[in-house]
C-alpha cells in the first residue's frame, strides 16, 4: 500500500490510499480509502508506518537526548591534524600512546588544562568534550598520559626530523631564538636560576630554543637548563640542522632580542644569540650563513671610528656598507624615524621623572627641620630613585654629609639621541644572493618566532604552569607543546578569511614605505577590524573566539522509545559560521 496525491484541476489534489495488484500479467491499482480529509501531519504518519515505521503513543517521549558533548572544535582541530597527517609523523595507527599523544595535543589547544584534568577530560563518564570519544579512548587516566609522554619523548628526533623534511631544505633560512619559563618548585633538575623573560625574578626557570621555518612554521625545540646562556645553545641546534635533518647549507637567523632596560634608548635591542664567538666557533666552521644584528657598542664603535656616518640618512633609511672590523660581511644600517621620535619621548619622560624624585630628596637634604643627612643615607635614597628609572649614566651627581645636588650629563643624552632609531642587521651573504631590503626583511621575519613564543607561552597553549618534575617529562611537556602549536599554526594559514589576521600581504607590503618603516595593515584587515564583518558578511572572530563558537556545535547521543538498546548519534546542524569555518578546513563535521 502507498498514499498518492492526485491532481485534481483547480481544486486542492485528492489523497487516496492505494495499493498494486497485479492482473492478467499487468500491474494495476486500486484506491482503498480517500483520505482527502485527513490533516497533513496524519497523512504522513501514516505514510511513515506504510515505510515500515512504528506509531509511539502520544504519552510516550520519541526521543530522549542522554548526553550532549562540545564537538565542533573538536572536529576542526582533529581533522586537521589528520589532513596534515601530524597523526602518522607522531606514530603508527592503531598504536594506543599515539592516540593519547594526539588528544593531549589538541587539548593544549581547545583547553590547556594539566595532565590529570586532561585524563578527566578525556574519559566517557567525566568528558566534558567529545575528543575522547572521536578518537576511541575509552577510560583514560593520568598515568596513561605519562606513559604517552616518555613514549613521545624516545620519538623526538624522528618526529623533527620529519618536520624538517616538510619545512626545510637547503639554502634556505631557518629562524631560531630563545625563551624561558618559570616553574613552581624547586625538584626539577633542569630548573635553574638565570635571566628571566617572564619577569618573575629568584624563580627557577627552564630554557628552550626553537626552530622555525622561514614563515614561521616551528619545527623542533629543545630544552636546556635554566641558566644556560642564550649563545650556548647555538651548537647544538647547527649540530642538529647538520646531522640529523641532512641539512648542508642553510641561512641561520639569529636572534632579535629585546631592550635590557628603560636606559638603552639605542635603539638597537640586545642581539646575544649570534654572538662573535659563536659565528667563529660554530657558524662559520659548520659552513653556514647568517643573518643577525649588532650590538649597542658595536655600533657606537662604527660611529666613532667614522665608518657609519649619520649623514646616510638624510635622503634615506636604509644603507649598505662594510667595516675592517668585519671583514667578508655585510652591514646594512637602518633608521626609523617613527621609532627614533618614540625612544627620545621615552628618554626624556624618564628623565623628567627622575629629575622630579631628585628634586624631592634635594628638598629633603635643605629643609631646617629633621633633614636628611649623612653620605650614606643620602646616597642610598638617590640610588633607589635611579634604579627605578634606570637613568644613573645620564646624571652628575654630587653627594656630601650635608648637601646633594644632581644634573643632566648633556652631551652622554646627546651622543645617546644620536644613535636613536638605528640598528644594523649583519649578513655574511652578498648582496647579489640577498639584496639589503630582503636582509632586512628576513631579520625581521623573527618576529614569527616572537608570536610562536607567545602563543606557547600565554595566548593559547600555556606551557606554564609546569605540571611535572621528572627531566624527561618536562622535556615531553615542552615538545608537546610544540606540536600543538604546529597544528595551530596550520589551522590559522586555513581559518585566516575568517579571523581578524591581515590576508592580503601584497597589500599591507605595498602601503608600506619601506621595509624599515612600520608595518601597514591591508585595507581589507582595517575593514574587518573596524566592522567586525567578514567579506561575505559572517561575523569576524578571533582564534579564540571561533573556536568557542565551533564548540557549540554538540555531538548528542539520542535514544528513541522504539528501540532504547540502540543510541544514536546525532550532530548539531552547523550555523553559517560553522559551516564556512569547516569548508576551508577541507572538513565534514
Amino acid at each position: 500500500m502507498y498514499i498518492e496525491a492526485v491532481p485534481n484541476r483547480n481544486s486542492p489534489p485528492a489523497i487516496r490510499l492505494r495499493e498494486s495488484f497485479r492482473h492478467e500479467g499487468k500491474v494495476r491499482k486500486r484506491t482503498l480509502c480517500n483520505l482527502s480529509d485527513w490533516s497533513p501531519a496524519h497523512i504522513e504518519g501514516l505514510r511513515g508506518v506504510l515505510k515500515g515505521g512504528t506509531v509511539i503513543p502520544a504519552e510516550h517521549d520519541a526521543f530522549t537526548v542522554t548526553r550532549s558533548l562540545p564537538h565542533g572544535h573538536v572536529a576542526a582541530a582533529l581533522g586537521t591534524a589528520r589532513k596534515i597527517g601530524l597523526d602518522r609523523i607522531l606514530g603508527p595507527a592503531g598504536d594506543r600512546c599515539r592516540d593519547l599523544v594526539l588528544a593531549m595535543l589538541v587539548g593544549r589547544i581547545i583547553d590547556p588544562v594539566s595532565k590529570l584534568a586532561a585524563a578527566r577530560t578525556l574519559s566517557p563518564a567525566t568528558a566534558s568534550c567529545s575528543l575522547g570519544e572521536a578518537l576511541g579512548l575509552g577510560e583514560v587516566d593520568d598515568a596513561d598520559l605519562y606513559a604517552a609522554l616518555d613514549w613521545l619523548l624516545e620519538r623526538q628526533a624522528a618526529i623533527e626530523t620529519a618536520l624538517a623534511r616538510r619545512h626545510l631544505q637547503n639554502g634556505t633560512l631557518v629562524l631560531y631564538d630563545v625563551s624561558s619559563s618559570y616553574m613552581e618548585g624547586s625538584c626539577c633538575p633542569l630548573a635553574k636560576r638565570g635571566y628571566n623573560r617572564d619577569g618573575k625574578k629568584g624563580m627557577l626557570q627552564i630554557v628552550y630554543g626553537l626552530l622555525c621555518a622561514p614563515d614561521g612554521c616551528p619545527v623542533a625545540i629543545e630544552v636546556f637548563d635554566g641558566n644556560t646562556g642564550d649563545p650556548t645553545t647555538l651548537a647544538t641546534q647547527i649540530d642538529k640542522l647538520k646531522q640529523r635533518f641532512g641539512l648542508s647549507h642553510v641561512v641561520l637567523v639569529g636572534d632579535p632580542g629585546s631592550p635590557k632596560s628603560p636606559q638603552d634608548f639605542s635603539g638597537c635591542p640586545d642581539r646575544g644569540m649570534i654572538t662573535e664567538a659563536r659565528i667563529t666557533e660554530d657558524v662559520k666552521s659548520a659552513g653556514l650563513d647568517w643573518i643577525t644584528a649588532l650590538r649597542a657598542p658595536a655600533i657606537k664603535e662604527l660611529l666613532n671610528s667614522g665608518a657609519l656616518q649619520l649623514t646616510l640618512f638624510d635622503t634615506r633609511d636604509m644603507a649598505s656598507i662594510t667595516s675592517p672590523d668585519f671583514p667578508g660581511e655585510r652591514l646594512v644600517v637602518c633608521r626609523n624615524p617613527d621609532l627614533a621620535a618614540e625612544r627620545a619621548r621615552k628618554r626624556e619622560e624618564l628623565l623628567g621623572a627622575t629629575e622630579k624624585d631628585l628634586a624631592r630628596i634635594k628638598a629633603r637634604v635643605a629643609r631646617k627641620r629633621n633633614p636628611l643627612r649623612g653620605t650614606a643615607a643620602i646616597a642610598l635614597v638617590v640610588g633607589a630613585v635611579l634604579n627605578t628609572h634606570k637613568m644613573k649614566k645620564h646624571f652628575d651627581l654630587t653627594i656630601t654629609d650635608h648637601t646633594f645636588s644632581s644634573a643632566r650629563k648633556t652631551a652622554e643624552i646627546s651622543a645617546a639621541a644620536a644613535t636613536d632609531g638605528l640598528y644594523v642587521v649583519r649578513t655574511s651573504l652578498p648582496e647579489a644572493t640577498l639584496g639589503d631590503a630582503n636582509t632586512v626583511r628576513s631579520y625581521k621575519s623573527l618576529s614569527l618566532v616572537e608570536r610562536a613564543f607567545r602563543c606557547i607561552k600565554t595566548v593559547d597553549l600555556n606551557v606554564r604552569p609546569v605540571h611535572h618534575w621528572l627531566e624527561g617529562r618536562v622535556r615531553a611537556h615542552v615538545l608537546l607543546c610544540m606540536l600543538a602549536y604546529y597544528l595551530e599554526w596550520h589551522m590559522r594559514q586555513c581559518l585566516a578569511p575568517m579571523l581578524f589576521d591581515d590576508t592580503d600581504k601584497d597589500e599591507a607590503e605595498a602601503l608600506r614605505s619601506s621595509v624599515v618603516a612600520q608595518a601597514q595593515r591591508s585595507k581589507a584587515a582595517v575593514r574587518k577590524q573596524t566592522t567586525g564583518m567578514t567579506p561575505d558578511g559572517l561575523p569576524g572572530h578571533s582564534f579564540h573566539t571561533l573556536l568557542a563558537d565551533l564548540a557549540t556545535l554538540a555531538r548528542n547521543t539520542i535514544v528513541t522509545a522504539i528501540n532504547p538498546l540502540y543510541p544514536l548519534t546525532v550532530v548539531t546542524r552547523p550555523t553559517p559560521v560553522q559551516q564556512k569555518a569547516f569548508d576551508p578546513l577541507g572538513l565534514a563535521v
